[in-house]
């Protein structure tokens, strides 16, 4: 009995021993961007879509919506009039977060300058909640609580989880299956050389 329980063991290290080898520096990266596309890609983009004017030459120009989205309580203290609120800081703010919104996602999708446009979207995420609760009025069942048998509150639960794969790809990166590899790869080359994939 002792035998057989210590090779189930060394078969159950060999083959997780194994497996980790295989996927290690490519495929918690890749999966973690996967599944931002996959849940948060599209959410993000028609987001901060609602927040520009429509067709090419609206993406240039930031709307009312988003001042109305980002910073309720300023646009509140104009009287609900947008162009009336300061260039410095309030339009700097609304029109950094709305093209954040749209660049931050993609470039963390490509795998490109990964770690900081993730970092970029945990202070999106953590903003956004903020914005959510105390301007927004969303109530204690959309906020949620942490350690209780619910597990489908958005703030608290669901954007935990964001948080959490985005911290993931803060710390190890997007992975040998990205843009930042293949620029990792160019940069550590020494000039004039060319690198073997």
């Amino acid at each position: 009995m002792t035998q057989a329980i210590s090779r189930a063991l060394r078969l159950y290290h060999c083959t997780t021993t194994l497996a980790e080898a295989r996927l290690d520096g490519w495929f918690l990266g890749l999966t973690a961007r996967f599944f931002f596309a996959a849940v948060l890609l599209v959410y993000y983009l028609n987001s901060a879509a609602t927040k520009v004017g429509e067709g090419i030459a609206g993406f240039f120009s930031v709307g009312d919506n988003a001042y109305f989205q980002i910073l309720p309580s300023v646009v509140e203290a104009y009287n609900y009039d947008a162009s009336q609120v300061p260039f410095f800081p309030y339009d700097l703010i609304v029109i950094a977060g709305t093209y954040a919104e749209f660049i931050l996602p993609i470039l963390i999708v490509l795998g490109l300058f990964t770690r900081l446009a993730a970092l970029g979207m945990i202070g999106f995420t953590l903003v956004q909640s903020y914005v959510d609760i105390a301007f927004h009025g969303v109530d204690a069942k959309t906020i949620g609580a942490w350690f209780d048998r619910f597990s489908d509150a958005a703030i608290l639960d669901q954007r935990a989880l964001w948080v959490f794969l985005l911290v993931y790809l803060v710390v190890k990166g997007a992975g040998a299956v990205s843009l930042d590899w293949v620029l990792g790869r160019k940069l550590a080359a020494p000039s004039g050389q060319q690198v073997a994939a």
